[in-house]
């Protein structure tokens, strides 16, 4: 009772989310005004559809400082913390009280994204919980769960968190679902095994290596065998270092390698695609450029290039895209093509852009990437007198470089 309460507490009214500590200047909004749809469960949690659509913190586009850390401040309520002086959505489930959710049948995408590279880890999923409205969430949150990590025979390994890639209205825009963009992570006869020869069974996709030792990684495989139906315990949300800036005017360089999409694809749907962003004239609340780069081995691994196809053409003056498959493509200099290859096509435009105060940088994927920022930006920042290492922790400090690495 005690957690509904919370939840209805937050969810009750959208306004929740909308209130800051200190009343700025009206502004435009990303998001559209609440979804009126209530839940069945009782008045406490009215208006989470709403909640999910257009209240939930960044939507808001209030100025606020520059120098803002973009740490989030002090919890003051059960499963709210406070970010730039707005109530957004925190640890509303935790792993002793988690919410029990189902998967369900994406409507965008089929499960497996990817196709058959030759290399054991091949696959990458989309898979889509229903949570019937109560886990709202904003872009560039994380949930976990202790059922990601459930294996029959075994002990429920450690939470793991899994960066959303679904925009605050879920895929199906109703406020009530969240999907996670996950890789099954599988390795032959490496360091480590827990199957043996002749123990390996195939996986949902039919892929098995019962001649070799083979590691599966316990939760990435336990949440790409799902299938709709299954149960799931959702813990969070949470996350505060990768939430979209408030201002509609603002540009976003993102950076992703593999499954680091996950939150730029939340970003995109909400910016490029969902009905919450939309304005009145039929065009689109955000007004500034967003530019992905996406880094993966194979053509073959490229994800949600249907989408990122679909923005272009309809916005070629605010999106644009480019990639980087490093076994598949090399640079004038025969170099494999890394993000930091890719982009140092563009070094001086990217530059021009990072010059302006209202541009952000954003990286999901592999722990290199910061160091592949300073090997495609050294250069140009020495030419221009500066040493990029302050530059980007000026950036940070302007709460305008955003990293979340593993």
């Amino acid at each position: 009772m005690a957690q509904a309460a919370a939840v209805g507490a937050l969810l009750g009214a959208s306004t929740a989310f909308l209130a800051p500590s200190a009343a700025p200047a009206p502004a435009p909004a990303l998001r559209g005004a609440p979804h009126s749809s209530r839940d069945s469960t009782g008045p406490g949690l009215a208006g989470a559809a709403g909640v999910g659509a257009a209240a939930l913190g960044l939507g808001l586009l209030a100025a606020r400082p520059a120098a803002t850390a973009c740490r989030a401040a002090a919890v003051k309520k059960k499963g709210v913390k406070v970010v730039h002086g707005k109530e957004i959505p925190w640890n509303l489930f935790s792993p002793k009280a988690p919410y029990q959710g189902k998967v369900v049948e994406n409507d965008v995408h089929k499960q497996t994204l990817t196709e058959p590279t030759g290399d054991a880890n091949w696959e990458t999923t989309h898979v889509t919980f229903d949570h019937g409205g109560k886990v709202p969430y904003i872009e560039g949150q994380s949930i976990g769960g202790s059922g990601f990590a459930v294996m029959k025979g075994e002990q429920p390994a450690k939470i793991r968190l899994y960066s959303i890639a679904s925009s605050a209205v879920g895929d199906d825009q109703t406020s009530k679902t969240v999907s996670l963009c996950v890789k099954r992570v599988v390795e032959v006869d490496g360091k480590f095994a827990n199957r043996q020869k002749g123990e390996d069974k195939p996986d949902k996709a039919g892929t098995a290596y019962p001649e070799n030792q083979v590691y599966r990684g316990v939760c990435s495989n336990h949440i790409c065998d799902m299938t709709p139906g299954d149960e799931v315990l959702i813990t969070g949300p949470t996350g505060a270092e990768m939430l979209l800036p408030e201002d509609p005017e603002a540009n976003i360089i993102m950076l992703a390698t593999g499954t680091g999409i996950a939150p730029m694809r939340s970003y995109l749907r909400l910016l490029f695609h969902d009905k919450a962003g939309a304005s009145s004239d039929g065009g689109r609340k955000f007004k500034g450029k967003a530019w992905l780069f996406m880094g993966v081995p194979y053509s073959k691994s490229l994800l949600y290039d249907d989408e990122h196809q679909t923005y272009k053409k309809a916005f070629p003056d605010q999106f644009r895209y480019d990639y980087a498959v490093s076994r598949e493509q090399k640079n004038a200099a025969g170099q494999k093509m890394y993000i930091q290859t890719k982009m140092a096509e563009y070094a001086e435009e990217l530059w021009e852009m990072m010059q302006d105060e209202k541009t952000h940088v954003y990286m999901c994927g592999l722990k290199g990437m910061e160091s592949g920022m300073a090997e495609c930006f050294g250069p140009i920042a020495e030419k221009n007198g500066l040493v990029w290492a302050e530059f980007a922790k000026a950036m940070k400090k302007a709460d305008r470089y955003h990293v979340e690495v593993y």
